[in-house]
């Protein structure tokens, strides 16, 4: 993974801990939410895999070293700063919670402990890929929650942040229990389903749109879905309706999509296409879906995209990257901020999982609980298997159904109870006490 894909203060502070004999201490970092993104009850963990791959390909390049010397922050940089980097592998451990799991303020995503600079570069990349992957993949099982049964499409690579972010938010969407996706890089790269309809301007190429229709169906068969709102929608539907099967269904992109997907069902019955499904898109987010289940919209599917892949109503996670230990000629020494609505706990950590309760605790720490940071990478190599998403998906439908009814609402969620360990407390006590 290019070495360069981090903020400069990584590299400079690196070169700082060369320069000052503290690049072979051992540091323990931990990434964990500082705070739940508005409206939210939890959130589910996603990026792990992204993680471990740059992890385990963390180098930099002969041109990389030449960059950096070049910059002027690097002037008074001691000459063998760029020996050593040219040698940065990840030599480290890694500990992390499964993908999908849900998690609560103030809890670990993961663990880092490694030799301080190959701890502290990662920082950038992991928060990014962490924090994006995590909101996707909470706003997708909000999404998922409310349309009760009906299918939900990850459908928002045009509209993402980059295509490269589209691919990462397919994935993170599937991992959140969306059936699939229509970008077909991610289906292939991640094993997910892929999905897809026609544009408007497949209605539009043909001289009328019966046509259009017809040939979709030579080419799709019993995949194919007509697009019906291009001019008249239950016009759109006769149309779709008197070609007959094969065919999945038709989509409604626009207008009153309640009385419209009645007025559709009734045209599809009629014409003995009981079985022909009908699929909705169009700006819809939770609480638009929400609306149409609640008025008995007869709709069998939702193509989400925009509000999805940008978790537009809370596009931040407040994520974080800690210094919580430092260890030094066998020395330990516990760290922690005390700055206002900014404290951190010291130590590396441990999230106990109790039926009805979490407890944050001391890594050291037994408890008759499930203990969900796991070792994911020990000594630099990788020890455990990583789920692929299709398991990361089902492994987040059961973490979610497990929350109470009160912490997954759309609005005024609960907050899950998360308590400390009185042994972490009094950690957090002594690194106070010595001002670290």
């Amino acid at each position: 993974m290019h070495g360069l894909l981090t903020d400069l203060y990584e590299l400079t502070m690196s070169a700082g801990y060369f320069q000052a004999g503290k690049a072979g201490e051992v540091a323990t970092f931990d990434l964990s939410i500082r705070k739940l993104p508005r409206g939210r009850g939890f959130v589910l963990a996603a990026g792990l895999a992204q993680v471990v791959d740059y992890l385990l390909s963390l180098s930099f390049t002969g041109e990389d070293i030449g960059y950096l010397r070049g910059l002027s922050q690097f002037a008074q940089a001691p000459a063998g700063f760029f020996e050593r980097l040219r040698e940065v592998r990840f030599t480290g451990d890694l500990l992390a919670v499964p993908e999908g799991t849900a998690l609560f303020a103030g809890e670990p995503v993961l663990t880092v402990r490694a030799p301080l600079m190959e701890a502290q570069i990662p920082e950038t990349y992991l928060l990014s890929t962490v924090a994006f992957q995590t909101l996707v993949a909470t706003k997708a099982a909000r999404i998922v929650e409310v349309a009760a049964g009906r299918g939900v499409v990850e459908f928002g690579t045009r509209r993402a942040h980059s295509p490269a972010a589209g691919v990462l938010a397919a994935r993170a969407a599937y991992v959140g229990g969306c059936l699939g996706t229509s970008n077909t890089l991610a289906g292939q790269r991640f094993g997910i389903p892929v999905y897809g309809t026609a544009a408007h301007s497949w209605v539009l190429s043909f001289t009328d749109e019966m046509e259009s229709f017809r040939q979709l169906q030579k080419l799709l068969g019993p995949a194919t879905i007509y697009l019906i709102d291009t001019y008249d929608t239950l016009e759109g539907a006769r149309r779709a309706a008197s070609l007959g099967q094969p065919m999945w269904g038709v989509r409604l992109d626009s207008g009153d999509l309640a009385e419209l997907s009645r007025g559709v069902r009734r045209i599809l019955d009629e014409a003995g296409l009981e079985e022909a499904k009908i699929m909705a898109s169009g700006d819809l987010n939770e609480y638009k879906i929400r609306e149409l289940v609640d008025a008995e919209a007869p709709i069998n599917a939702f193509g989400v995209g925009t509000e999805l892949v940008t978790s537009a109503d809370a596009p931040v996670l407040g994520a974080v990257y800690k210094l919580v230990e430092l260890e030094a000629d066998g020395h330990k020494r516990y760290t922690a901020k005390f700055s206002e609505d900014k404290v951190t706990l010291p130590g590396a950590k441990q999230i106990f999982r109790y039926p009805d309760h979490d407890v944050i605790a001391c890594a050291s720490e037994q408890a008759p609980a499930e203990a969900l940071l796991r070792p994911v990478i020990l000594g630099g190599k990788l020890v455990n298997h990583l789920p692929d998403a299709r398991q990361a998906r089902a492994h987040a439908a059961e973490s979610v159904r497990r929350l109470p009814e009160a912490c997954r609402r759309l609005e005024d969620a609960e907050p899950y109870p998360v308590t400390h360990s009185a042994a972490l407390l009094a950690l957090l006590e002594q690194a106070r006490r010595r001002g670290c």
